[in-house]
């Protein structure tokens, strides 16, 4: 067979007032050359903003320059030295890019964590960089932080950014956040230069933990570069199909996951953005109200649950609001199948004038565009924000590539069963077996003290992303599935779990499904209802509302099996799902069967489960 071709981002031409931040991007040594670049520009204009007793508060761009060279110096202070790792757990918060820029300031290496991790979890972490301080913010996280102390014995310093009340405990020394940030700032700002002359691209930045979807969680080496390359790329598709200007994002994703990191952080500080912490995923439908961004980076998982948000709203409201909404539908995908007809255009025009206007309030009414990634986007989600007048993007990367690897972009044509061309400074190729391999300044330099591993994932410069997929005919990324998630029945035939998730989740009744069906003669399906849906059907049938009991009702159970049928019709007959059973709770992260940014561990499930699994395969 001949050679795999390597296929590579375009260049597309840049609008010239739009030029320096680009060149700014691709110039600068590390990113905190960046931010203080940025900072010096934008000075007393706001930065990062924050909720606080029911008011959006801001900070200026001049203020977190100046807090993040204090505490670079302070870390230098206590006695931390080039290439220590501080580990840094936080919710979303300014303190949060505080800390993480500081770290790098202080020629240290950034280690953030998840605030949903166990004792166990962190202790693996500490353990395994051998971190030598962490930054934490409340006294409830402390709690696990201190257990894991405990278990490694290695941490020496504790900083505190709340007010923890604890100025001395076990091995290490405590330290005060507010202490930690005063003092001379433009002494601290001229040290941090001179430090900073010496970090180049290449330099480590931080060790990005996986979040274990497969086993225990490996320290990515992301390094400035990787980084750089990913906001360099992003930036260009904001600047040349977007245009930047006066933009602002809203962080919602967890910080410590390199998309938030990369996308929510590092991307709206090299393009001069306003960063607004959201409060949490209960008031996430009013803080975008309130903020009105014109970006946000978001997961699948979110747009599934706001899609069937807005659908139900609708349905309350009328014959004519479901008719508008099916009209726009209906209208959308005839217009990406290129059969739009004249007499569509008046229909079009009062959805454009009744129903879209107010999808588009609902997301603060400036929204230019929101980009899924993290886990593949089902493409009938995408298609239902477009025809409400959203722009969607979906991007496709990993923790290992910076983490963008490629993202829809009106230019290339946005197509929503693709991610997207590669970006800017990305080469791809596609192996004989179909992987998707990547290669260029995006690419880690490898996993945290595993050689091993690192050997088994970049070979001759290419990283093996371990994802199934091919090219179209427009240069964009078809993904297929995970390498390792492929399901290959009993003969021989490979099946992709996330395509029929997917699908099954997009019916009402059902919330949450994980399939299985390797080495087996069929699919089978775990199945967590949806539990509106169950109390509708509880109250309709004059069952008590207890959804374990339903769980047990023969009709109930009926009820559900329709909608797995209506999803079998469009599946392959090895896709179909033949059998299914309930499970005991919802898949969490509180309960280790979802990571923080919402992807099914189907390990965890399956070991659960395994008995229920095994079960529909028996007689």
């Amino acid at each position: 067979m001949n050679a795999p071709q390597a296929q590579t981002g375009q260049h597309p031409v840049v609008d010239p007032n739009d030029a320096q931040a680009l060149q700014d991007i691709d110039s600068a040594n590390n990113l905190v050359e960046l931010f203080l670049k940025r900072a010096d520009e934008k000075g007393g204009a706001p930065f990062l903003g924050r909720k606080q007793d029911g008011q959006w508060t801001t900070q200026s761009w001049q203020e977190i320059a100046d807090q993040v060279c204090l505490l670079a110096e302070s870390l230098r202070r206590i006695g931390l030295t080039d290439g220590d790792r501080v580990a840094l757990v936080s919710e979303n918060r300014p303190e949060w890019c505080v800390a993480d820029l500081a770290i790098m300031a202080a020629g240290c290496i950034s280690v953030p964590t998840y605030i949903t991790n166990t004792e166990r979890d962190h202790a693996h972490i500490l353990d395994n960089s051998g971190a030598r301080a962490v930054i934490v913010s409340t006294e409830k996280l402390l709690g696990p932080v201190v257990g894991a102390i405990g278990r490694t014995g290695i941490i020496d310093h504790v900083i505190g950014i709340d007010d923890l009340h604890r100025k001395q405990a076990g091995s290490f020394e405590y330290h005060n956040w507010t202490d930690l940030i005063a003092g001379d700032a433009k002494a601290a700002r001229a040290a941090v230069d001179a430090r900073l002359a010496k970090i180049k691209r290449d330099d480590l930045a931080c060790l990005i933990y996986t979040s274990g979807t497969g086993g225990a969680p490996r320290g990515v080496k992301q390094h400035h570069g990787a980084i750089l390359c990913n906001i360099a790329g992003a930036a260009e598709i904001l600047i040349t199909d977007f245009g930047i200007q006066d933009e602002r994002f809203l962080s919602f994703l967890p910080l410590s996951h390199a998309y938030e990191h990369t996308g929510g952080q590092y991307l709206p500080i090299s393009v001069g953005a306003e960063i607004y912490y959201s409060e949490g995923l209960e008031k996430l439908a009013s803080n975008i109200e309130e903020t009105r961004p014109t970006i946000m980076v978001v997961v699948p998982r979110l747009f599934e649950v706001l899609r069937t948000r807005i659908m139900k709203q609708v349905e309350k409201q009328g014959k004519v609001a479901n008719f508008m909404m099916d009209t726009a539908l209906k209208i959308s995908e005839k217009s990406k199948e290129g059969r739009t007809r004249k007499r569509d255009r008046p229909l079009n025009f009062v959805v454009e004038k009744t129903l879209r206007p107010k999808i588009r309030q609902r997301f603060g009414g400036r929204m230019k565009a929101m980009v899924s990634g993290g886990a593949p986007l089902n493409p009938e989600v995408g298609n239902f924000f477009e025809a409400m007048g959203l722009t969607m993007l979906q991007g496709y990367g990993q923790t290992e590539a910076g983490p963008v690897i490629s993202c829809n972009r009106p230019r290339a044509g946005l197509k929503m069963d693709t991610v997207g061309p590669p970006m800017r400074g990305v080469e791809v190729k596609i192996a004989e077996d179909g992987e998707i391999l990547v290669r260029g300044e995006l690419v880690m330099h490898g996993y945290w003290q595993n050689d091993a591993e690192t050997n088994r994932t970049i070979k001759d410069g290419w990283l093996h992303t371990g994802d199934i997929g091919h090219l179209d005919e427009k240069n964009r990324i078809v993904i297929t599935d995970r390498k390792k998630d492929m399901i290959v029945n009993d003969k021989g035939d490979n099946v992709a779990p996330q395509k029929i998730e997917g699908m099954l989740t997009l019916q009402p009744e059902i919330a949450q499904a994980m399939v299985s069906g390797d080495k087996r003669p069929y699919v089978v399906g775990l199945i967590v209802p949806d539990a509106e849906w169950a109390l509708e059907w509880a109250r309709a049938n004059d069952e008590k509302f207890d959804l374990a009991a339903l769980q047990d009702l023969p009709a109930f159970k009926q009820a559900v099996r329709k909608a797995v049928d209506r999803t079998n019709a469009d599946l392959s007959v090895i896709e179909k799902v033949r059998k299914f059973e309930f499970v005991d709770e919802a898949f969490s992260v509180e309960n280790e069967e979802m990571t923080p940014s919402l992807k099914i561990r189907r390990h965890k499930i399956r070991d659960r489960y395994q008995d229920r699994i095994d079960g529909m395969y028996r007689g």
